[in-house]
């Protein structure tokens, strides 16, 4: 079943400087966390409307769990 992915396992989550990013096993961009965390730092009056680097960091790293979380129980 693992063969038919579209998006083959494992994905890994990779920083850059605009967010973080997820991979397939193939390397193809599945979807990317943008944070600014500059703003967050100088007190920028409508930060809250934007991901920390900590909360971009907690959701790009639930999202290559997602696979081994919807894998169908075998029965």
């Amino acid at each position: 079943m693992d063969n038919l992915r579209r998006f083959p396992a494992p994905w890994t989550m990779e920083e850059d400087k605009h967010g973080f990013s997820v991979k397939d096993a193939s390397g193809f961009h599945i979807c990317g966390v943008p944070h600014r965390e500059d703003l967050h730092s100088s007190g920028y009056q409508y930060s809250h409307q934007f991901l920390s680097r900590d909360e971009a960091r907690w959701i790009a790293k639930a999202i290559p769990r997602l696979p081994e979380l919807l894998r169908r129980p075998q029965y």
